[in-house]
């Protein structure tokens, strides 16, 4: 099992990031079914004013590659996708398009001496 870390802001309005924690405690089903098909064991969410961190526990065989490939097939995963735009805003060294960005690991406890 692999473990990344992603990160993203949210549009700096607290009414705002109260909608998006609000979608966030009744997620769609669909969108949970195509975050488990891709081999996402578990996810979790971390905000600290409109900063954004996602954690992805995922199995060997994930791929973020396959994970945009099926997300992009799926209407349902496309909407939600576009409602959350309505909330997130990429971080300033984001490419065009680019939400989640991937974190670098610089530390890691159990590999230190």
């Amino acid at each position: 099992m692999k473990t990344y870390c992603l990160t993203l802001d949210l549009q700096d309005d607290p009414a705002l990031i109260e909608e998006y924690k609000r979608h966030h405690r009744t997620v769609w089903p669909e969108e949970l079914k195509s975050i488990h098909d891709a081999g996402i064991a578990n996810a979790r969410i971390y905000l600290l004013g409109n900063r954004l961190v996602m954690t992805l526990e995922v199995t060997d065989d994930f791929t973020f590659e396959a994970k945009a490939a099926a997300d992009a097939a799926n209407s349902r995963v496309q909407k939600w996708e576009t409602l959350m735009w309505n909330y997130q805003k990429p971080l300033p060294l984001a490419k065009p398009g680019e939400k989640w960005l991937l974190m670098e690991k610089i530390w890691d406890l159990t590999a230190a001496p």
